[in-house]
């Protein structure tokens, strides 16, 4: 399953709307998407699964890019 993230790059630093940044990846849950970026200095705001329709939609912005972690 795709995920949409939106975390903020600095986790030291109060969360800002005009700072969320998003990302896309591929894991089997909720969980595995934050193991996967666990390494990662980023604060994970909203992990969102996209499928059906919505992830069409998705797939037809420039910035989709899923982001491939090996397991």
């Amino acid at each position: 399953m795709i995920f949409k993230v939106f975390y903020q790059e600095n986790a030291d630093e109060v969360p800002v709307r005009e700072k969320t940044k998003t990302l896309y990846i591929e894991a089997e849950s909720e969980r595995d998407v934050r193991r996967k970026l666990e390494d990662r200095p980023i604060n994970i705001e909203y992990i969102q699964p996209l499928e059906g329709a919505h992830l069409e939609y998705e797939k037809k912005s420039p910035n989709f890019q899923v982001l491939e972690i090996p397991s």
